[in-house]
This record gives C-alpha cells, structure tokens and sequence, in this order.
C-alpha cells in the first residue's frame, strides 16, 4: 500500500512538475498541425519581388487587405505598430506582411505611402488580379470586389478579418481574430519567438 501511494505522489509531483514547465498557451487560435505557410511571390512596396521564403527565421504577421479599406485595414496597421512598439528589441525578429487584394489600385507607390503612415518597416506586397487570387485561395481568404454605383470609390472589397502568425521555420501556426488586442498579439509573439 505504502508503494501504491508512493509511486502516487512521484506521478503528481512529475505531472505538476511538467505543468510547470510547459510554456503559456497561445491567446489566439493555434492552427492545427501547423502546416508550412503557403509560398508566394509577390511585388513590394519598393517594386522588388518578395517571397515568403525571405522571411525564413523571423516570426511573420501576415494580413490581406488594401489602401482603401475604411476601416478593418488601418485598425489592424495600428494595431500592428503598436505591438511592434511593445516588443521593443524583439521586434527586429519579427516582419509584419500586408498583402493588397485590389491589385488595380494598389500600386508600389500606394502601398508605399499607406505602410508609411502606418511604420516603414511593414512590407506591402501587391501582384497581378491572378496572383492575387491565388495567395488568397492558397491561405482560404474569403473576399470579393463590390460595386459601389453612387460612389467616388466605385468600388471595395470585402474581405476576411484575420491574420496569421508564420513561426520561423515557415509553418502557419496562428490565426489571430481582428479583435485581439494589441497585448495579447504581443503576448502571442514573445512566446512565438521564445519558443523557437
């Protein structure tokens, strides 16, 4: 008996003792089996080519958006530099991706301006429409072009609100909601960093 409640307390103790040591869950969504990130090449806001496989050892933030977004877009680029603001020193490992879903307006240049208001170090990427749907397709970001008849505009997109967090290694390990708060994207990040 003295035995059976002896190997009790060790099994305890080793359970309590691995608990203790495993890192903090991830606040946003894990994606299960963290599958490698779709590849993409892209243009940046600098007109170069860009592949997601320049990124390889940094923690990528990746967004699908465009310039004329009224709303979802600027909340998210705010959001962005104010978590790269709260990683201090961290943020050199980290690289946040914007991928424009209207490649008839979003030029380099546009692009360029828009990730400047936001913090020079965000990379825009823009392609052809058929990239475009592709990358979109590859990473299953719903979104479609709208006529806007009585507008300046003419037109928008709708689009998907997440992002995604790409772990160094180039798997797609995060889906982050677009109500996350800057703290917890900062929380997810240091850990995503930490742990690879």
């Amino acid at each position: 008996m003295r035995r059976i409640r002896l190997f009790a307390l060790g099994l305890l103790a080793a359970l309590l003792l691995a608990s203790c040591t495993n890192p903090p869950p991830f606040k946003a969504k894990p994606v299960p089996d963290s599958p490698l990130a779709p590849a993409f090449t892209l243009t940046d806001q600098y007109g170069q080519p860009r592949s997601l496989a320049d990124f390889k050892g940094k923690v990528v933030s990746l967004f699908f958006g465009f310039t004329h977004c009224p709303d979802i877009c600027p909340t998210h680029l705010a959001r962005q530099a104010e978590v790269m603001r709260q990683l201090g020193p961290l943020s050199d490992q980290v690289k946040v991706l914007f991928v424009s879903l209207d490649p008839e307006r979003d030029s380099p240049e546009a692009l360029k301006r828009y990730m400047d208001a936001f913090d020079p170090r965000f990379i825009a990427l823009t392609g052809t429409p058929e990239q475009t749907s592709l990358v979109a397709k590859q990473y299953k970001i719903f979104w479609q072009k709208t006529l806007l008849p009585n507008s300046a505009l003419v037109y928008t997109i709708d689009h998907a609100t997440n992002s995604f967090v790409i772990d160094q290694q180039g798997r797609l390990r995060l889906t982050v909601p677009h109500e996350m708060s800057a703290a917890d994207v900062t929380h997810d990040l240091k850990l995503m960093i930490e742990t690879n």
